[in-house]
C-alpha cells in the first residue's frame, strides 16, 4: 500500500516539505493543503528576499545549522530552476561608539556561524562597498543574497506536480482527528486519510499546533512590517544591502535598505503589532486575531517590558518623517522626500506565556504528526535544509 501524507500550508516551507517527501518516496501519495487561493499568499509573498548568510542566529541553534545549509541549497535550486538569484552583499554597520559592544558579539556570532567571506571593516572602507553609506564600523557578508521568493516557491509547486504529489488550494483545514492506523485532516469538502501529517501553517502555526493536541505555548502574535520604496532617481545609492545592528532584545532587525532581485531598492521592514493574521492593509482588524492576542498573557507581559519601542515603532507607522529618521542615519542621502510607502508584511512571532519572544525554530513532533510552531526569518533560506530536517525525523530513508 501506497504511503500517504499531507502537508498544511502552501507556503515555502510546506512546498519544500512536500517535495522533499516525494523525493524520498517516489510514488507516494502528498497532498498539499492550502487555505488561499494561491501559494506564497502571505510571509513568503511579503518578505524582503534575502537569502541570509548566518550573520545573526545564536551558534548550534537550528536557525544557525539550517540556515548555513539552507543559503547553499536556495542558490543551487534557483540556479537549477532559473529563478533570479544575485549575491548583492551586506553591509551590517556600526553608527557610534554606543553600538560597538553589540557590534563585536555579533562579529563573534556570525564568525562562530562560518558566514562565508565575512570581514570586519573599519569607516574608511565602508564607501568603497557603499558610497553613499556612513559609519564607524562594518561586517561585510559579501554573499548574502537576493531572489524572489514567490517563484522559487512556485517551481517547488511545479516539483510536487510534476512528481504526482497534489496541491489543493482553497482548502482549509477545519478539524484533525486520529483514527485506527491513519490521521484524518478534516476540510469543508472531505476528510483526507494520512498516514503522516506536516503542519506548515505560519500565522496559524499556534491553532493547527493546538488542533492536534500539542501544548498551548508558545502562541503567535503577529506583527507587521512596512515597507517604503525609494525613488528611481535614488535607487542606485546603494549597490547591496545596508543593515543596522540589531538590538538583541528583538528578532527584527531593523529598518534596512535592500535591493530587490527584479529592480528596485526598498527601506524596512518597521516592527508594530498587527490586529489582523491574514489582511495586509494598514488598518486591518479582524475580532478573533485581535482577541487572540489581547487573551495570551505573554503579550501584556511583553508589552509591559518593551512598551518605549512600541510607541517608537507607532510614530514611523503614522510618519513617513519618523520612519526615515533612523534609516537616514545609515544613508543620509534618502530622506522622506525620496520614498513612498510600498509593501505590508506579516511576520508569524511566537511569544511565550512569560512574555519572551521565541527565536529559534520549534518544530514538535507525536504520532505521525509534525507541528512546525515557529519558523520566522530565515525559514525561506532555510526551507530546503528546514525540510530535510523534518524528513529526517521522519526516518523515511536516504534523501535525494
Amino acid at each position: 500500500m501506497e504511503e500517504r501524507f499531507a502537508v498544511v500550508g502552501g507556503g515555502i516551507v510546506g512546498l519544500a516539505v512536500a517535495r522533499e517527501l516525494l523525493g524520498r518516496r517516489p510514488g507516494a501519495d502528498v497532498v498539499v493543503l492550502e487555505r488561499e487561493d494561491r501559494l506564497a499568499a502571505h510571509q513568503t509573498g511579503h518578505n524582503s528576499g534575502v537569502v541570509h548568510a548566518g550573520i545573526y542566529y545564536k551558534p548550534g541553534s537550528l536557525k544557525a545549522q539550517l540556515c548555513a545549509r539552507g543559503r547553499d541549497l536556495m542558490k543551487e535550486y534557483a540556479a537549477h530552476h532559473g529563478v533570479p538569484l544575485r549575491e548583492c552583499g551586506k553591509l551590517v554597520v556600526a553608527i557610534d561608539e554606543a553600538e560597538l559592544g553589540r557590534f563585536e558579539a555579533l562579529h563573534l556570532t556570525a564568525s562562530a556561524n562560518g558566514v562565508p567571506g565575512l570581514r570586519r571593516i573599519g569607516a574608511e572602507e565602508i564607501p568603497d562597498i557603499e558610497p553613499a553609506a556612513q559609519g564607524i564600523a562594518a561586517l561585510h557578508s559579501p554573499y548574502t543574497a537576493i531572489t524572489d521568493f514567490v517563484a522559487i516557491a512556485q517551481a517547488m509547486g511545479r516539483d510536487i506536480e510534476a512528481s504526482g504529489g497534489r496541491i489543493r488550494l482553497s482548502t482549509e483545514v477545519t478539524g484533525v482527528r486520529r483514527s485506527a492506523g491513519c490521521v484524518e485532516v478534516l476540510t469543508a469538502a472531505e476528510t483526507v486519510a494520512v498516514d503522516r501529517l506536516v503542519l506548515c501553517g505560519g500565522l496559524e502555526s499556534d491553532r493547527l499546533g493546538r488542533m492536534v493536541g500539542g501544548p498551548p505555548s508558545p502562541r503567535i502574535v503577529p506583527f507587521r512590517g512596512e515597507y517604503m520604496q525609494v525613488a528611481a532617481a535614488k535607487q542606485e545609492l546603494v549597490r547591496g544591502m545596508v543593515y543596522p545592528v540589531p538590538d538583541p532584545r528583538y528578532p527584527f532587525l531593523g529598518v534596512h535598505f535592500t535591493r530587490r532581485v527584479g529592480g528596485g531598492l526598498e527601506v524596512g521592514p518597521n516592527a508594530f503589532l498587527a490586529l489582523s493574521r491574514r489582511a495586509y492593509g494598514r488598518a486591518s482588524f479582524d475580532v478573533r486575531d485581535a482577541l487572540a492576542t489581547a487573551a495570551w498573557p505573554g503579550f501584556w507581559r511583553f508589552a509591559g517590558e518593551h512598551w518605549r519601542t512600541g510607541i517608537a515603532e507607532a510614530r514611523g507607522v503614522l510618519s513617513r518623517r519618523a520612519y526615515m529618521r533612523t534609516a537616514q542615519r545609515y544613508v543620509p542621502a534618502i530622506g522622506p522626500d525620496d520614498v513612498a510607502r510600498a509593501g505590508l508584511g506579516l511576520r508569524a512571532q511566537a511569544l511565550g506565556r512569560d512574555g519572551a519572544l521565541v527565536d529559534d525554530f520549534v518544530i514538535d513532533s507525536y504520532d505521525g504528526i509534525t507541528s512546525v510552531r515557529n519558523a520566522p526569518s530565515p525559514a525561506a533560506t532555510s526551507s530546503l535544509a528546514i525540510a530535510e530536517h523534518i524528513v529526517d525525523a521522519m526516518d523515511l530513508g536516504a534523501g535525494r
